[in-house]
């Protein structure tokens, strides 16, 4: 990648692949002294770039009227990240660039107060008309791209944000990069030192981690440092340990999901694999996260104990379909053994017991059959969507006047 090779000729294949599609802004709206850094130079170094990557800059005055002015001139829209320490996100046709001051008197005092070494190299930008800058690189992240290493800059800046040892195994894992020895041993002697982060930038980070296609190693990882045991989640709370591994993309495409399920249903498996509801609500996860983990995790015990779907009576089956008719796949990933053609039902949209639904709606039974309002007709729109579930009444919109009658007898029998 970069061994061997003339640090101008590197930096100017990396301009070629940061400028294959036009930023938002001309470089030379960027003062002199502006520096690339970050992701950006780090994946474009490694041939990863994604389409309008996100791109951080630091620049050696004030960051947060530079942004204002830029979104002034350019049409974008700015945002103060942190006002103290002069950092802002400007926002222009698609594309997100963070502006931050440099700190220290130079950009490699800056690069190294970083978090790890491959995010520790710089792009200055190059003057009008003049060649590639060589990159800035004080603390070998060239080197360690070349090993595929990840290494932490030091001990102290994992401390300075508590988040960076999360944030280490998560770059770990989506890079398939090693995690060097001596920045795990201090990932897990600081473990305790991420319940000071704030809840919400913890998940954030671990629903990137289970976004990724090597997710479960990531998340198996975190849980054996004792990063989330202040949430309740360790080797010994819970069942994660064991069902993480089952949880990885191979596995989930062997058991028949579609590729637009796996995006959804794999993340949210292995977050409910990793933490309890009640985890989810101290990381101060939406309550439709923590709802859905509490319903997938209740309905996995509930089979277990039934010994699988056939053991679910009738009432059990339409109740889980009901309370999973989202999540099904989810579900799914989490159980033992595959779950042959339930999957195949679920994607049919018309079919009465994944899809429930009942036959008729309670305002025409009140109409039509004169019952009153309450628990019972709740019980009776129950009563009726178990039989059309399981085929005893008719599906279709001709169906009504069966519904009708099995409604009528049901409540004469009530009575």
């Amino acid at each position: 990648m970069t061994a061997h090779r003339p640090a101008g000729e590197v930096a100017e294949e990396l301009w070629q692949r940061l400028l294959a599609e036009p930023w938002p802004l001309p470089l030379d709206a960027l003062p002199p002294g502006t520096a690339l850094v970050g992701g950006a130079v780090r994946d474009g170094l490694l041939g990863r770039l994604e389409h309008q990557p996100d791109l951080d800059v630091v620049v050696p005055g004030d960051a947060l009227a530079l942004a204002r002015q830029l979104a002034r001139a350019h049409g974008g829209s700015c945002v103060v990240l942190d006002a103290e320490r002069s950092i802002a996100r400007l926002v222009l046709r698609g594309w997100t660039l963070d502006l931050a001051r440099q700190e220290g008197s130079t950009l490699e005092a800056d690069l190294g107060r970083r978090d790890f070494t491959i995010n520790a190299i710089a792009l200055p930008l190059p003057a009008a008309g003049a060649a590639a800058a060589a990159l800035v690189d004080p603390t070998g992240g060239l080197t360690h791209l070349q090993r595929r290493q990840l290494v932490a800059v030091s001990e102290a800046n994992m401390l300075a944000d508590p988040l960076r040892l999360l944030r280490g195994i998560r770059l770990a894992c989506c890079l398939n990069f090693e995690l060097e020895p001596t920045s795990r041993s201090w990932i897990e002697r600081h473990a305790n030192q991420l319940a000071q982060v704030a809840g919400e930038r913890v998940l954030a980070e671990l629903e990137k981690l289970a976004t990724a296609p090597c997710g479960e190693t990531g998340l198996g990882l975190a849980l054996k440092c004792g990063l989330l045991r202040s949430w309740g989640a360790d080797t010994t709370a819970n069942d994660a340990a064991t069902a993480l591994p089952a949880l990885g993309l191979e596995q989930a495409q062997h058991r028949g999901l579609q590729t637009e399920e796996i995006a959804w249903a794999l993340p949210l498996a292995r977050l409910t694999a990793l933490l309890p509801p009640e985890a989810l609500a101290g990381l101060r996860s939406s309550r439709r996260l923590q709802q859905r983990s509490r319903a997938l995790r209740h309905w996995r015990q509930e089979l277990g104990c039934a010994g699988g779907w056939e053991g679910l009576p009738e009432a059990g089956r339409l109740a889980l379909c009901s309370e999973l008719e989202a999540d099904l796949p989810a579900l799914l990933l989490l159980l033992p053994q595959t779950a042959t053609g339930l999957l195949e039902r679920w994607r049919l949209p018309d079919d009465p017991l994944f899809h429930p639904k009942p036959p008729i709606d309670g305002r025409s039974l009140q109409r039509e059959l004169a019952i009153p309002p309450g628990p019972q007709l709740g019980r009776l729109l129950e009563h009726l969507t178990l039989e059309r579930a399981f085929g005893r009444l008719a599906a279709g919109p001709e169906a009504r006047a069966e519904a009708l009658a099995a409604a009528q007898h049901w409540w004469l029998m009530q009575g």
